[in-house]
């Protein structure tokens, strides 16, 4: 199995036509949040949609700043991965939307403990799997992908206590534009693409034997994955 994972959106339709090439080449879409600004259900739609124009399997969490109303849509639309879990073969897929509190008041934003029992729940689902991948809108705190411009860490430590102690084989994350990269908590590898619009994506494999995932961006020659040029990690990425 072959998954594009990608998020912080905000309703930019050119980006996601740009990233047309990728998007077919693989077996499923996974959207990380932040699909629109402050919509609602219909916007989300719209954004799913021309998702599917390209793939026609997307899954997706929320953002902090999509209405509390589209993830109840999408959970009806049978697509959602918030506090749920999916299997595909020996791979678990889970997640959480939302974020944690911000000092901006968003709309979609969870305290410490509602994240750690959102992940909980999605977990339990999948619990089972072999080989396990995260999707959660909100970064962990205090590594390469929560900090702001000035090096402030605002993620979440619920998050990354998820981490440390269910230890999935590889989170995709989100929220913090500016945290574009890749780190290691344990043996876990977490990547944030960073916004759509700046043309960061996630391609994450499932060979049967292990799960892999490498950061990569629609700019290195709008390229299906696997031809194109993934972003280099840094050869000194160690366990955190």
């Amino acid at each position: 199995m072959r998954f594009a994972c990608f998020g912080d959106i905000h309703s930019a339709f050119g980006a996601i036509a740009r990233l047309a090439p990728v998007l077919g080449a693989v077996d499923a879409a996974i959207l990380t949040g932040d699909l629109t600004n402050f919509g609602d259900p219909p916007d989300a739609a719209r954004v799913v949609e021309a998702v599917r124009a390209h793939c026609p399997t997307v899954l997706a969490v929320t953002g902090n700043l999509d209405m509390t109303s589209v993830i109840d849509d999408l959970r009806g639309r049978g697509i959602s991965l918030h506090g749920a879990g999916r299997r595909f073969g020996a791979l678990g897929v889970f997640g959480c939307g939302g974020s944690n509190i911000t000092p901006m008041d968003t709309p979609t934003e969870f305290e410490e403990h509602e994240l750690a029992a959102i992940l909980e729940q999605g977990y339990a689902a999948v619990a089972d799997a072999p080989r396990t991948l995260m999707v959660c809108h909100t970064p962990p705190y205090d590594t390469r992908l929560d900090r702001l411009f000035d090096g402030r860490p605002v993620g979440s430590p619920a998050v990354r206590a998820f981490i440390e102690s269910r230890r999935p084989d590889v989170a995709v994350v989100g929220h913090i534009h500016e945290g574009r990269g890749v780190d290691r908590i344990g043996d876990t590898l977490v990547l944030n693409a960073g916004a759509l619009r700046d043309g960061g994506y996630i391609i994450v494999v499932d060979d049967g034997e292990r799960v892999t995932a490498e950061l990569c961006n629609v700019r290195d020659g709008d390229l299906p994955p696997g031809s194109g040029r993934p972003e280099p990690i840094g050869a000194d990425l160690g366990k955190r």
